[in-house]
C-alpha cells in the first residue's frame, strides 16, 4: 500500500508540473499574438493592406 501511495504522489506531482508548463505555453502564445498584432497595427500592416499589395503585384 505504501508503494501505491508513493506512486500516486509522484504521478500527481509530474501531472501538476505538466499542467503548469502547458498553461505557461498557452500564456506565452497569447502574449506573442497580442504583441505581433499591436506591432503590425503600428506599422500599418493590416490584412487588408497586405491583400491589396498582393493583388497589385499580381497584375
Amino acid at each position: 500500500m505504501n508503494n501505491l501511495i508513493l506512486f500516486v504522489n509522484a504521478f500527481a506531482s509530474y501531472l501538476l508540473l505538466f499542467l503548469l508548463i502547458v498553461v505557461l505555453v498557452i500564456m506565452a502564445f497569447i502574449c506573442g499574438v497580442k504583441l505581433r498584432r499591436s506591432k503590425d497595427a503600428k506599422a500599418g500592416n493590416t490584412e487588408e493592406a497586405v491583400t491589396e499589395n498582393v493583388k497589385k503585384s499580381e497584375v
